[in-house]
Order: C-alpha cells, then structure tokens, then sequence
C-alpha cells in the first residue's frame, strides 16, 4: 500500500488508448505521454483522462485470463484450467494450497492502486478546469469507481484498511490497521448513496459506459446481500477478537436480509431496466444476445471494451485456431443446467435420458457449453457454415478423433461457450465482436433481490416467484413458471441453481459458495469430465474423474500477501494464514 510516486506518471491515458472503444463509448483515444500531476490537472481533457484511467481496471477480477489463461471460474467448481507447469493461484484454490507467499497480489495491490487514484483526483477536482455540472458528476463517478474497489478488497479480504480521502507520498505513515467488516460494509454503502444522488440513470451518447444511478444503487444490493450471506452474518471463521470483527460480523442479524432486499428493490423499481427477452428467434435468444451487444436494457456496470475476440481466443476449441484453450467445464457444471421444463435431470418426470443427455436440455446449456457435436461457427476460407466439434474418442482403444477431443484438445469432455459470439471466429483473429465485458447486469440484480427477500421471510411470496420467473421466463423454459407452495429451504435450492447458471463465468460462483458458506462440500470432492465414445451403435458417455478437490476453511477468505504483512506489525494476517 505503498504510494512510490509523488510525481504520477499517466500510464492509464496509454492504457486508454490500448482499450478504446470503437463505438459509441466513453473510451476515445486520447493523447499520451509522460505527464506530471501540475501538467494533468491544469488541463481538462488529461483531467478527464486521469479519471478514464481508473475505470481499466473494474474487471480484473472476473477476467478469464486472470492467472495466467485462467480465471475464478478455474479457482472454483465452475471449470478445469489449463496445464500449467507452475504453482499459479488456480491452481492454489484447486489443490488446497493457498499460502500467502505465493498467492497473486492482485487482488490488493490493483484496488489500493485505484483508491490511491481516485483521490489524488478528488484532491485537484475543485481546481479542475471543468464547469461545475461536470465537477458534480465526475466526483460522483469516482467515488462510486472508490467503493467498487474497496467491494473487491471486502471480497477477497474480508474488513480492510480505508484511508478516506487522504492522498499519500512515499514519506507518509499509510494507515494499515484493517476496519471492521461493519465498518467498511457502512463506508461502501455511504459512498454508493452518495453518488448515486448526482449520476443518471442511464449514461449514454460519448458518456455510455461511465457510471450511473443504477449502478450505484446495485453495487450497494450486491454488498448488503454479501454482508447478510452466512459466511459474513455471524459465520465468520475467525473465533476471537479483533479479527473476528474484521471478517464478519459477529453476530447474526436477519434483518441484513431486508436491507440487501430493499436496496435491489430500487433498482427494479426505477423502471429504466429489464431482462432481454427473445424466444421467437429460439429459446433462449436473449440470454445469448445480452452477451454480444454492447448496449441492452440489461447492461448495468460493464468493463468497456473496443470491438474485440477475447472469449472466442481462450474458450473456442483448437480447431478454430485457439492454440491454448481455457476454462474446461466440469460435468458438475454441466450437469446443473437441468431439462427445458424447468426440472432437474435426476428429478421424477424431468425426461433425461442419460444415453441422450443433451437432448431437450435448458437453452442455456447450448449457449455456455461446447460438448460433443455442437454446431460452432467456421470459416474454412470465406464460406460461414457451421460444423461439428467432435470432442468423442474414436475407438476404446483411446485413439482420439480430432485434436478437439478428450484428452487432446479438453480434459472434461466441454469447452466454454458462454458469451463467445457465434458470428466471430478466432481463425486468424480477422474478426470481432462489439461486445462489452459485464460486471452488474439486472439478472443478477433480480436474483440478488429474490434471494435476500426468500431469506428475510419464512417462505417465499408472489415477488420470490414473480422474479425467479422472469429469469426462466428469458431462458426459455417452458413451462417457466414454478411449482406453488415451495418452501423458504426449496426456493433457496432454486435460487442457488438458477445463479449458478445465469451467471456462469461470469465470476460469481467463486465468491457464491464462499458467502452461502458450503465450499467446504463443492470445492472438497472429486471433479468429473464427460468421455464420448463413438461406436457402432451410435455414442456412449462414460464419466470420468479429472481432479480432485481440496478445501480447507481457511480458503473462505484471501491470505493477505506476504509483502503487505511485513511492511506492518499492525496489519492481521487472515484465519488459518
């Protein structure tokens, strides 16, 4: 957390450049070079460039390449990652080998680095050359963008060191005595009410992109559903003081269910967003479209990007010129996309034939998941066609059909799907997708207000149903609607189950299962990957083992780096660290 600069060197205005939009965003090219402080804000447009600048850093944390080719998804239940022939931090999570010396340092030392940033804004925004409006909402966007990265620090860390406004140079004491969760949960929420009263609700024309009203008021239901989550509301892992404050609250509160409840509430309230519907086109259409549109009526908070392949170069097969896929769904993954009508595949009456296992399954499945002969998109020389991904061994003697299949080209059998354009083809990278990277969509925002309603009362009523319902609804299951009468335990398993598909790699499970407290049972088994083999008869599916997972409680929570605890005799090393 140490400042080493007290003359900043505007690497951001290059970083600017390098992700630009070419559409319609906030992100223009702008002029780059080496600037000191005076220089930046004596000048508006450097001014507004300083401000860009911390916005290249809001999705870090879901990236999909975030270690290495790898991301939480590979950190977690969601996916295998690729081999790797060194300890990186996925591999950590999914060996049961956490420590603190080895552990990436991302996740601090990026969100310090911003904070740091946004008040070295704050500090020169009175003197800016800018009209007062646009004082008034820029300082607004940075204080939200200030409580986004202090969310990601309570994420990882549980409660952290806040340092207010104050601006550092390498000769000042930082503060390093970590708040309590209390604390810092409070200091977030402030700051998103705070910002939250100068921003619209939509951005848009050169302004889409930057922060809104929306986005203020989710973040805010995002950290209140986390604070009421079992692990934080009175299930910390610390068992005495001063760290058990620091990772939790110590005792449980129900009614941290309602506060997270009626903070989501005013984000459906406000009439400015909704779930992008298409099951004409076929089922499902809309979830597959919020994903390759840069602007829907569902995009809240999103990392803008210029038009871009990124997905298509990590999660296609290698027959479409990935040469070193990531992000291998594992069959447990698979497998909790249960049937188009709504049933699980071992409920009574859901239909799945296990010799058919795709047939007449969620629409969701076909648009996260490759597996064994999905049509993907080629673009062998300049004819479009779509054509079989045969992930399927050939003969029981392991010969393998193609550099896609088990074994060769996946681990599990699948490749991931989710959010890859179907018109791009990463074959020599010659095309792209105008897609934006999210971070908050109103999906998500639905289900966090059903969950934290379903807790808060003792058994879900018509608005539980009416929201989990317009997520199945969009899915295209039919019928969507869900059975009457469920119990608060039921709902709460549906809940679960509609989130882990929704918002699959998209970085949630990670943190899910921690907050709900049960990756002490979905991160501590054996792993499973489905083997296709091609007979005479047609193909059979055979399960079969890829990893084995190991969790210890510990792993609830982030070691706190190494370099960070030696710097300070004050600075609590997390549980079990």
């Amino acid at each position: 957390m140490r400042n080493n600069c007290s003359l900043l060197v505007i690497l951001f205005l290059v970083t600017a450049v390098l992700y630009s939009c070419q559409k319609e965003n906030f992100l223009d090219k702008t002029q780059s070079t080496e600037l000191n402080e005076k220089t930046v804000f004596l000048d508006s447009a450097y001014t507004m460039d300083f401000l860009t600048g911390i916005y290249t850093d809001v999705g870090f944390s879901t990236s999909p390449t975030r270690f290495g080719n790898s991301g939480l998804d590979a950190s977690s239940d969601e996916s295998e990652g690729p081999a790797s022939g060194s300890v990186n931090t996925y591999i950590q999570f999914a060996t049961g080998t956490v420590n603190s010396s080895l552990i990436t340092t991302d996740a601090w030392r990026i969100p310090y680095a911003n904070i740091r940033r946004v008040n070295k804004f704050l500090f020169h925004l009175p003197d800016a050359k800018f009209g007062n409006a646009l004082k008034v909402r820029t300082k607004a966007e940075a204080r939200f963008l200030r409580a986004w990265y202090y969310t990601l620090l309570l994420q990882h860390y549980g409660g952290v060191a806040i340092i207010g406004d104050s601006t550092f140079n390498s000769k000042d004491s930082i503060p390093t005595v970590r708040r309590t969760y209390e604390e810092c949960v409070n200091y977030i929420v402030k700051e998103c009410d705070a910002a939250a009263q100068d921003l619209p609700w939509i951005q848009d024309g050169e302004d889409y992109g930057r922060v809104n009203k929306a986005a203020c008021l989710a973040l805010k239901a995002k950290v209140l559903l986390y604070a009421a989550s079992p692990l934080f509301n009175g299930g910390g892992i610390a068992t005495a003081e001063p760290l058990k404050s620091v990772v939790a609250y110590p005792a449980f509160d129900k009614q941290r269910w309602k506060l997270a409840e009626d903070a989501a509430a005013e984000v459906l309230n406000s009439g400015q967003y909704s779930l992008l519907l298409d099951n004409a086109t076929e089922p499902g259409y809309g979830f597959y479209k919020i994903f390759i549109k840069r602007k829907s009526t569902e995009l809240i908070f999103a990392r803008m990007v210029g038009d871009n392949n990124q997905l298509e170069s990590v999660w296609l097969p290698p027959t479409h010129g990935v040469t070193n896929p990531a992000g291998y769904p594992y069959l447990e993954t698979v497998n909790a996309f249960g049937m188009k009508n709504g049933l699980a595949i071992d409920a009574s009456g859901s239909g799945y034939n296990p010799q058919n296992p795709y047939a007449n399954r969620d629409p969701r499945l076909a648009n996260s998941f490759v597996r064994d002969q999905s049509l993907v998109y080629h673009y062998p020389e300049l004819a479009r066609i779509p054509v079989n991904i045969f992930v399927d061994k050939t003969d029981p003697n392991k010969v393998v059909s193609g550099q896609d299949a088990i074994y060769k080209g996946t681990p599990t059998g699948y490749y991931t799907y989710k959010m890859v354009d179907r018109e791009v083809v990463s074959n020599w990278f010659t095309t792209a997708t105008e897609r934006c990277l999210p971070l908050i969509r109103y999906a998500e925002v639905l289900l966090n207000f059903a969950e934290a309603r379903n807790e808060f009362l003792t058994a879900p009523d018509q608005q539980v149903y009416d929201a989990v319902e317009k997520i199945r609804e969009r899915a295209g299951l039919t019928p969507f609607a869900l059975p009457a009468g469920l119990s608060q335990l039921e709902m709460q398993k549906i809940i679960r189950n509609e989130r882990q598909k929704e918002l699959a790699f998209e970085g949630h499970r990670f943190f899910d299962v921690r907050r709900w407290k049960i990756a002490s049972q979905t991160e501590n088994q054996m792993m499973h990957g489905t083997e296709p083999v091609k007979t005479a008869s047609g193909t059979t599916y055979n399960t079969v083992e890829v990893r084995k997972h190991t969790f210890t409680d510990k792993m609830y929570l982030w070691p706190l780096p190494e370099s960070e605890i030696k710097k300070s005799t004050e600075l609590l090393q997390n549980p079990g660290y």
